[in-house]
């Protein structure tokens, strides 16, 4: 068997458990559930049982999509030319399916429990996402899907190289924190200590590929 077909019943394994799940639970479900959960990780949506689904079929469906353009990546990015990078493209596409999976499972579970804090499980989960993507980032070549696609990082190459080096170590130190703020703290205190991190995430690489362009691409 291919890899690329194995990836593909991987890929659709980890499509269907959500919605196995849903399936499985949904004869015990009362008639309504709650779907939409605030900061402190109350309900305070809801909606009749059949919207069980929802979340697992959205989640299916973003998965299916992001495995297919990660994997057939180099058939239209015209910057891949290395075979290491399908490779790499490849596992991500894999692991960023299995994320989305458990985040599916996650949110089906607290929709079918409303006593259980979802931003207690669903943020965690986000930031030791981040923190993983961090171990990727640093092995991104360029391209025009995934990592910082800045004026300045496709323009040149040493500026992406050292760009997604340094987001790599900012991603893995910063989703560890996001994880363990998350867990620690209360509901809102997490919630913001996220939502710095996230924006320290975003801003540091950036601000850093800006100036290195305006350094001529030079380390200094």
């Amino acid at each position: 068997m291919k890899n690329s077909t194995l990836n593909l019943l991987l890929a659709l394994v980890f499509i269907s458990l959500p919605l196995a799940y849903a399936a499985y639970i949904y004869p015990s479900l009362p008639n309504t559930i709650p779907i939409h959960f605030n900061l402190q990780g109350e309900a305070d949506g809801f909606g009749g049982r059949d919207s069980i689904f929802l979340a697992p079929g959205i989640m299916g469906a973003t998965s299916l999509f992001v495995f297919l353009l990660l994997t057939n990546i180099k058939n239209f990015d015209p910057k891949r030319y290395q075979e290491a990078d399908n490779v790499l493209f490849k596992k991500f596409a894999l692991f960023m399916v299995g994320f989305l999976s458990v985040l599916g499972i996650i949110i089906t579970y607290t929709s079918s429990s409303p006593s259980i804090n979802a931003t207690k499980l669903i943020l965690p989960l986000i930031g030791f996402s981040f923190a993983a993507m961090g171990l990727y980032l640093p092995k991104i070549h360029q391209n025009y899907f995934a990592g910082f696609k800045l004026p300045w990082t496709l323009e040149n190459v040493d500026n992406w190289n050292a760009t997604h080096r340094l987001a790599g170590t900012v991603w893995l130190y910063g989703g560890l924190f996001q994880a363990t703020s998350t867990i620690t703290l209360s509901s809102k205190a997490g919630f913001i200590c996220f939502m710095i991190a996230t924006a320290v995430m975003v801003v540091v690489p950036t601000v850093f590929s800006y100036r290195m362009f305006k350094n001529g691409n030079q380390l200094r």
